[in-house]
């Protein structure tokens, strides 16, 4: 049904709380680097007018530490539009500091816990591929 195919990566070692606040955080990484995906604000049977949702499905898949390494490598090799949201950022309480721990990780060895990745479908398939959907 669309070109594009937006998957979201969260490791499966995370307490509930952390998976739920890293996919919120990825959600908003997607919407804000496509724009176009969101939708119209919802109106109830009253008028009353309500936020705006993406017009696109955000899969969800949970992998280990390696799995999100490979997935972020090959997405780096196929060009997509990647949010990555590394355990650092867990100790950090705003937007500033997540981007200091994040430019201090390893590049090469980013301690994910949590990715966002978005493209063309058949190319995001191929990062994703062997990966479970989230439970």
């Amino acid at each position: 049904m669309f070109d594009t195919k937006n998957a979201l990566i969260v490791r499966n070692d995370l307490a509930p709380w952390q998976r739920l606040n890293v996919v919120a955080f990825l959600a908003t990484g997607i919407t804000s680097g496509a724009p176009e995906i969101i939708g119209k604000p919802y109106v109830d049977s009253l008028g009353r007018q309500y936020g705006k949702l993406a017009g696109e499905p955000m899969l969800i898949f949970e992998a280990d530490l390696a799995a999100l390494q490979k997935a972020h490598g090959k997405g780096l090799e196929r060009e997509l539009t990647l949010t990555p949201y590394v355990e650092a950022m867990f100790a950090t309480g705003h937007d500033a500091a997540n981007r200091e721990v994040f430019l201090a990780e390893d590049a090469n060895n980013l301690n994910l816990v949590g990715l966002a990745i978005r493209g063309p479908k058949k190319a995001v398939d191929k990062v994703i591929k062997g990966l479970k959907l989230h439970p």
